[in-house]
């Protein structure tokens, strides 16, 4: 699985630490950690929560084309 770099530059542009997001979606600051690291895949319910927190979509943050 791959970094999800799109998720964390979308936090880090609203200036917020994984930690405050993690509030918001109500999780683990370390699963916010993992998700960025590409070592957790989260579920539907929590990306689309990651996204309304975040102002994305599910495409912005979370869809991978294929190759």
């Amino acid at each position: 699985m791959a970094k999800n770099l799109r998720l964390k530059a979308a936090r880090a542009a609203l200036d917020m630490s994984q930690k405050e997001l993690a509030e918001r979606v109500d999780v683990a600051r370390q699963t916010i950690n993992a998700i960025e690291m590409g070592d957790y895949n989260p579920s539907v319910r929590l990306c689309i929560a990651i996204c309304r927190a975040l102002g994305k979509t599910l495409d912005d943050l979370f869809w991978e084309e294929a190759e």
